[in-house]
Order: C-alpha cells, then sequence, then structure tokens
C-alpha cells in the first residue's frame, strides 16, 4: 500500500540545507517526492511510499537538520500520484 502526504514545515527551514536534507532522508528509504522552498519561509514535502516508511521520514523532518529549528509542521494525507524519485525544487 503506497501513501501520500504532505507536509508544511515552518520555523527557520530555509538557508539551511533542509530540502537537502529531506532528499537524502527520502532517498535512503526508497520514498518518492519532493520538497520545495516557499515564498512564505516554509517548505513544502511531498512523500509517497510505505505508510511506516513515510512515517519514519516525517519524524525525521520534525527534527530537522542540525542549524534548522523546526517550530510546526502541518501534515495533510493526499491521493497518491505514482512518483518516482525524490527531487528538490
Amino acid at each position: 500500500m503506497v501513501i501520500r502526504r504532505r507536509l508544511v514545515v515552518h520555523g527557520r527551514v530555509q538557508g539551511v540545507g533542509f530540502r537537502w536534507f529531506v532528499q537524502r532522508a527520502a532517498h535512503s528509504r526508497g520514498l518518492a517526492g519532493w520538497a520545495v522552498n516557499r515564498p512564505d519561509g516554509t517548505v513544502d514535502v511531498v512523500l509517497e511510499g510505505e505508510p511506516a516508511t513515510v512515517e519514519s521520514v516525517e519524524q525525521v523532518v520534525r527534527e530537522g537538520p542540525r542549524g534548522a529549528a523546526v517550530e510546526r509542521v502541518d501534515a495533510a494525507d493526499e491521493p497518491p500520484e505514482g512518483l518516482t524519485g525524490f527531487r528538490t525544487r
């Protein structure tokens, strides 16, 4: 079973390598999706894969890399689109 989860990450999450951090975590676990900086200072992350794997990367996102300060993560499940690979935008 494949799920899709969108995460909007708030805090000091731009300019600290956050997207690359998420990409490495997702890639190492075989997840598909993407991460993009938004104009409002948040990072938008989409993850597609097995539920337990998506949840494990969501936990990593909630912690963030060194230099980041994650204040809040808004999560919403969406219908999977069948993405392949993980990209930063």
